[in-house]
């Protein structure tokens, strides 16, 4: 019961690794705010957590919109009566669309930026003021190994998105920190979700899997037990941190 009496929000639960942590958070005693773009899929969700025991609310927007976003908070502490943790999970990966700087549209590069980096944004700005009235709370961005190193196949947009999220989690950690508020960041490396699931046939992940220390993927639970402990009071002492989860990519 590591969250007991905690309020969670989080973006793109409704499968993958927000679903994940959603669950994870429920199990752990979370009141959650399952927020996602896909109605069945967050309402799948909620379902899961209800048949578990636990307590959550499905609602249904799109992260790059601020008053949907500003929407579901508002429900979520309606709904729950405060507010304690911003997980800002939802984001898109469209290796198709999103290529390197010379081949990318200036639409794909705006989407992808308000989806990843926008998203975020309109979370924190309307978030944050209900962190303070409870009293202090966590926030644990998503970024990526894409914002810690380059990669011949890029993916321009959502690289530059990702890497700005390192920079908002270092402000706000300072800013808000006085409020006993935290500010996370966790780049996962590569993780099997049906985010990848367009991307890798089973050849390709075991030729992954073999460049990796652990040689193996990561899972949707992998990084739903790295936010858990940032949203947690054991990680009371980390703000403005990175926390790498990509079984060793980075260290080869």
């Amino acid at each position: 019961m590591r969250l007991k009496n905690k309020v969670a929000i989080i973006t793109g639960a409704g499968m993958g690794m927000g679903r994940e942590a959603a669950l994870v958070f429920a199990a752990e005693g979370a009141k959650v705010v399952v927020f996602d773009l896909n109605k069945k899929a967050a309402q799948e969700t909620c379902k899961i957590i209800a048949k578990k025991g636990g307590k959550a609310i499905c609602v249904v927007g799109d992260v790059s919109k601020e008053d949907d976003v500003k929407k579901a908070i508002k429900k979520g502490v309606k709904e729950f009566g405060a507010l304690h943790v911003l997980y800002a999970n939802a984001g898109v990966l469209w290796k198709d669309r999103d290529r390197s700087v010379i081949e990318t549209t200036e639409a794909n590069w705006d989407l992808v930026q308000a989806i990843n980096l926008k998203g975020p944004f309109f979370l924190v700005k309307h978030g944050i003021p209900e962190l303070q009235k409870a009293g202090g709370g966590s926030i644990v961005l998503v970024g990526s190994i894409s914002a810690l190193v380059g990669f011949t196949l890029a993916q321009d947009s959502y690289t530059c998105a990702k890497g700005a999220l390192i920079s908002l989690c270092k402000s706000l950690a300072v800013q808000f920190g006085a409020d006993n508020i935290r500010c996370n960041i966790i780049h996962p490396g590569m993780i099997d979700t049906p985010l990848q699931a367009p991307y890798l046939n089973d050849e390709k992940k075991a030729a992954i899997a073999d460049c990796l220390p652990l040689k193996r993927l990561g899972v949707a639970r992998d990084i739903a037990n790295a936010a858990l402990f940032l949203a947690s009071d054991e990680s009371s002492f980390m703000t403005g941190a990175e926390l790498i989860v990509d079984g060793g990519f980075i260290a080869t």
